[in-house]
């Protein structure tokens, strides 16, 4: 119902000299007149004259965009006095953003021509511009004026499903953040798991849509100056795009629920299943640590255990217990490799491996998030399928298509693409994901009086070099509420906190539980007294090894904790399949 993108109607000025001309005594008043309305010198008007003195049709570019007051104000003036001739105003549309920079990289903004560039104003552009009117006419032999006029047809209305409240709540946190941590990238998206509907998206930073060429609030004055117009469109396009869908990364251990749905879903696990984590798994030439390396590992835990302390070495087991075939059939049917089918441009597809390149050191890595590359959206829409029941819908941002009387013209529904999981398996994984949040490494993203469950994911960066230097770090959050039954999903992604230790995950789950404490009332979700679950004491490792039955559900009474980066013995080895890093 807000309008954050909309047509104004201006006026540009003309000048007629040689109608100017054609008279002695029209110059003296017509140049009166535009001085005291436009503030136009006569100086300035005769050297129009002087150089285009043949010219019927003359654009006065400092004296474009003026309002329908200046133009009425000059048009009485010239009525009153018939020697002011040569000067008359053309209607023109520009386009205006009344909420400046919220929410710019779903929007976009519009050329100088009124066509879209980036954002809905690109991908909606043909339904938002309409068809200009024409009038044209010719003399016949009686000299009488002959018309014809082919009215003009107005654009359509487009509605989007971002909520501006909670895109303008969640871009002042991300402004906060910028402005006392920093970081390389920042991207988050609030979604409806129900449906697909896109409530807020914000990469950062953000620009203003009135203004997108402006880089002052970037870089000093001398700076720009020095800018080359190449390296200038260069920084302008890295601020424009939507680091939301164009950005393909690792995504680390919030990939881990996805390997877990999978193996519950396949049956080649149970909820009572205990693996054996001594710290480090040998895969195909190379030793893989997990994170509890240092501390002998987390002994034996169950699946929902090893999501609450992010256990690298039992989803290396699962996953070899799944299987490559499957495991890339759900990667697929979870939607990864391919582009979500947003309705924006620029989407990024990542890369998965294929059957042919998915060895066992692939799919031991793959399954903790490391290895394949997605988008924010991907993950996003993936895991919205893997907790609202096992359904994958196409994220959108545009609900419907209206006419300029308010008429549904086009309704985007919301779309169903396929099944990927049972209700069983996401009932599950809902539960080992708020466990995860009460009492795992997402405790920072707890919300007083909410039930929150997610996963946090630390991934280690590949540098320029193509090895993982252990420095730079991609930190994450996914998570969703109520846990019961989900209407909100959150995914917070910063890419190289601006700190001396990035490898901690805490930046992005404190983070999210600030948005969600202030958007959740204002999307109708309100505080409740929250629930408990059963608490399971760990149970201790069966001969030090193998496969231990453990009861399903979490524990409180033991927690285990690390904050070691997890890589590979053979330093080659690392290079291909260092660890992702996650912390209590």
């Amino acid at each position: 119902g807000n309008k954050v993108a909309t047509s104004t109607k201006v006026y540009n000025l003309i000048i007629d000299p040689q109608t100017l001309l054609s008279d002695n005594t029209f110059l003296e008043p017509t140049a009166e007149a535009l001085e005291k309305v436009v503030g136009m010198k006569q100086k300035k008007l005769e050297n129009i004259l002087d150089k285009y003195p043949n010219s019927r049709y003359y654009v006065v570019k400092d004296y474009k965009g003026l309002s329908a007051d200046i133009k009425k104000e000059y048009e009485d003036l010239a009525s009153e006095d018939r020697k002011i001739q040569g000067v008359w105003f053309e209607e023109e549309y520009v386009r205006k953003y009344p909420y400046s920079t919220v929410a710019s990289g779903v929007l976009g903004f519009c050329s100088s021509d009124n066509n879209g560039i980036w954002g809905i104003e690109n991908q909606y552009n043909s339904m938002l511009n309409g068809t200009p009117g024409k009038s044209c006419g010719y003399y016949d032999s009686d000299l009488n004026l002959i018309k014809t006029v082919k009215e003009a047809t107005n654009g359509n209305n487009v509605v989007s499903t971002i909520d501006i409240n909670v895109q303008g709540i969640l871009e002042q946190h991300m402004q906060r953040f910028q402005k006392e941590t920093g970081s390389e990238n920042m991207g988050v998206i609030i979604m409806n798991p129900k449906n697909g509907e896109i409530y807020a998206m914000a990469s950062s930073p953000g620009f203003d849509l009135n203004n997108p060429s402006d880089l002052s609030g970037l870089y000093s004055d001398a700076e720009i100056q020095k800018m080359s117009d190449t390296k200038k469109s260069e920084i302008l396009n890295e601020i424009w795009r939507n680091y939301c869908i164009s950005d393909s990364f690792e995504p680390g251990s919030t990939f881990k629920p996805i390997t877990v749905a999978a193996c519950l879903d396949e049956g080649t696990t149970t909820p009572s299943r205990g693996y054996v984590c001594d710290g480090a798994q040998k895969v195909g030439g190379a030793t893989i640590k997990c994170v509890a390396y240092s501390k002998g590992g987390h002994g034996t835990v169950n699946i929902c255990q090893a999501l609450m302390e992010s256990c690298n070495d039992a989803l290396m087991q699962m996953s070899a217990d799944l299987g490559g075939k499957k495991f890339l059939q759900y990667v697929n049917a979870f939607g990864f490799g391919v582009k979500t089918g947003i309705d924006l441009p620029g989407e990024a597809t990542g890369s998965v491996f294929t059957q042919a390149t998915l060895h066992s050191t692939e799919l031991a890595t793959s399954s903790f998030g490391q290895g394949q590359t997605v988008t924010m959206i991907q993950m996003a829409a993936a895991f919205s399928a893997a907790v609202n029941g096992g359904n994958y819908y196409e994220p959108h941002v545009v609900k419907e298509i209206q006419s300029e009387s308010g008429a549904t013209v086009e309704s985007m529904e919301n779309t169903l693409v396929r099944k990927v999981i049972t209700e069983k398996t996401s009932e599950r994984l809902r539960n080992y994901l708020y466990k995860t949040v009460e009492e795992g490494t997402a405790a920072p993203a707890k919300v007083s009086g909410y039930e929150i469950g997610g996963k946090t994911g630390t991934a280690e960066k590949i540098n320029e070099d193509h090895v993982r230097d252990h420095e730079n770090y991609l930190v994450s959050f996914i998570g969703c509420t109520p846990v019961d039954d989900p209407e909100v999903v959150i995914y917070t992604v910063i890419d190289q906190p601006h700190v001396e230790d990035q490898a901690h995950s805490t930046y992005a789950t404190e983070f999210s539980s600030d948005v969600l404490e202030d958007i959740l009332p204002l999307l109708g979700i309100y505080k409740s007294s929250g629930k408990s679950k059963t608490d399971i004491t760990l149970p201790s490792t069966k001969n030090g090894n193998l496969v231990q039955e453990v009861p399903e559900g979490g524990y409180s009474s033991q927690t285990y904790s690390t904050a070691e980066p997890s890589q590979t013995e053979d330093p080659a080895a690392a290079e291909a399949t260092g660890e992702p890093t996650e912390e209590t």
